[in-house]
């Protein structure tokens, strides 16, 4: 039997994502943004697949000037026949899909019971439809490759309860992410699919330090930075690497995992 530590590609060289696609959904701004910079950085041609399109143009453009192929599309996730569309754009442009990166989502911090039945559908269809469609429209593609990588963007708050913010629809809503990449990586992995989840802690993104500058925001800070044993939020490319990892050939024995990245947070 050959010694796969000596027959193996080299360590770098199964982190490159040279010849591969991605497309990163919510890449607009934040989170997404960093992810798609990675993505290009480490080889990949990318879709930046936005409901703000002229912000996603600006990403793409900014990837573009460091070499790479990037286009953006306009898509709401919670819409089917849009992410449909969007995959497709991204099929007539490389005629693959190699990796797709399901990270649209939004936030909101509502006391239970106040929340309003839109408040608690917009929350669940965002987060958790929209990944779900996503997620089948980019399998659908993969499936005939016998190969792909699907990566959903979780939480922290799909394992804990958040404090001092009442939120029970986003954390339920992440809680669902983590479960249905598992379901999904089950049911996939006969089809070469791989299906991960990676679970941000307090990230500082521009809407959470424009939050920080409120008085809501300098109230609970304190909170978080308590609870997390390195005492700081992560910056967006700590964040990168796990999304590199799943990407990439070195990551192909790992489906249904959750990656979480929180200082420690859940430490205790």
């Amino acid at each position: 039997m050959d010694d796969p530590v000596l027959t193996s590609k080299p360590i770098l060289e199964r982190f490159s994502l040279d010849g591969r696609v991605a497309l990163v959904t919510g890449g607009a701004q934040g989170i997404g943004r960093a992810f798609a910079h990675a993505l290009a950085e480490a080889g990949a041609s990318v879709a930046l697949i936005d409901i703000q399109l002229e912000k996603a143009e600006t990403v793409a453009a900014e990837l573009e000037q460091k070499g790479v192929e990037a286009i953006a599309v306009k898509a709401d996730v919670t819409k089917r026949d849009q992410v449909e569309a969007a995959i497709q754009t991204v099929m007539k442009k490389w005629s693959t899909l190699t990796i797709g990166v399901n990270n649209a989502g939004i936030g909101q911090w509502v006391p239970s019971e106040d929340m309003s039945e839109l408040d608690w559908d917009q929350m669940l269809n965002t987060n958790l439809k929209g990944v779900f469609l996503c997620a089948q429209a980019e399998a659908r593609v993969m499936m005939p490759q016998k190969y792909g990588k699907i990566i959903n963007t979780a939480s922290m708050s799909g394992s804990i309860v958040n404090t001092p913010q009442d939120q029970a629809a986003y954390n339920t809503s992440k809680a669902g992410v983590i479960h249905l990449t598992k379901s999904l990586a089950a049911e996939w992995a006969p089809d070469g699919i791989r299906v991960n989840c990676i679970s941000p802690g307090y990230t500082r993104t521009q809407l959470v330090s424009d939050l920080l500058e409120t008085p809501v925001g300098q109230k609970v800070l304190p909170t978080w930075l308590g609870f997390t044993p390195m005492a700081r939020m992560a910056e967006v490319t700590e964040l990168t690497g796990a999304v590199v990892y799943l990407a990439a050939e070195v990551s192909d024995f790992v489906t249904g995992s959750d990656i979480v990245i929180d200082g420690g947070y859940c430490c205790w």
